[in-house]
Order: structure tokens, then sequence, then C-alpha cells
């Protein structure tokens, strides 16, 4: 779990904010294997796929120049799973500030193949997230 969430830090990529911060989505392939699922928040449905993944990440990012500090603490690990606590700060001077709890799921490589968050921004401001694509049965 470490090595995956400073990877994040590393690539400048902060999954809970769906901003991929470097040009393209190519890294993502080193972070999430190609049946992955992504889940940005309770009850929404995930993103399957990389190039699901992908093209989520892509709508949401601001560009690759944004400002942004990420710091994350591994909760737990249970096997190939494990929990992690994400603070993000976006902005200079800060204009946007959450923390995040990630549930992720690995492979025997390393990669993610379930990714589950929970955002929660402070009290008074703006927070959101990528709605999950609407469900093959809506």
């Amino acid at each position: 779990m470490r090595p995956w969430t400073g990877a994040g830090r590393r690539r400048g990529s902060s999954c809970t904010s769906g901003r991929g911060r470097t040009a393209g989505t190519e890294l993502l392939a080193q972070l999430f294997a190609p049946e992955a699922t992504y889940q940005t928040a309770p009850f929404e449905e995930p993103f399957r796929g990389l190039p699901a993944i992908a093209a989520m990440w892509e709508a949401g990012r601001a560009g690759p120049d944004e400002v942004f500090t990420m710091a994350s603490e591994v909760v737990a690990v249970d096997g190939d799973t494990g929990v992690a606590r994400v603070e993000v700060r976006y902005g200079e001077p800060v204009d946007q500030h959450y923390r995040d709890l990630w549930v992720v799921r690995f492979d025997a490589g390393g990669r993610c193949i379930a990714f589950e968050e929970w955002p929660f921004w402070p009290k008074g401001t703006q927070g959101g997230w990528h709605g999950g694509p609407t469900p093959a049965s809506a």
C-alpha cells in the first residue's frame, strides 16, 4: 500500500480528485490493472476498466500545471487490500482542501484492481466528485 500511495505523490497524481496532473493518462496503467474498477464515492456506480478510468481522470483535471499537495498515511493492510487516509490541498493559496479514505485492492503485481474512495470536505466548503457512470439497468 505504501509504495502505491507514494507512487501517486511522485507521479503527481491524486486519485481522489480525478485529476491526472501530468500530460495524458498513460501513467495510470502503472497504477491500475486493465480491468480495474474505480468508485469515486460511496453508493456511486464504479468506472470499469482502464479506458473508463482514464476518461474520468482526463475529464476532471484542471491541467498539468495545477498546484497541489498530497499527504497519505496507510491505516490498514489485510492481504490484498489496503486502506489509506489522504489529505489534498489545491491551489496557492489553497482554495480547496479535503480528506479522503481509500480502500484499495491489489493484484499480484501491485496494481490496483478495485479502488473505492470516501471523500470529505471541511464544513462550509464546496466539494464534489465525479459521479459514476449510469448503470446499465437504468
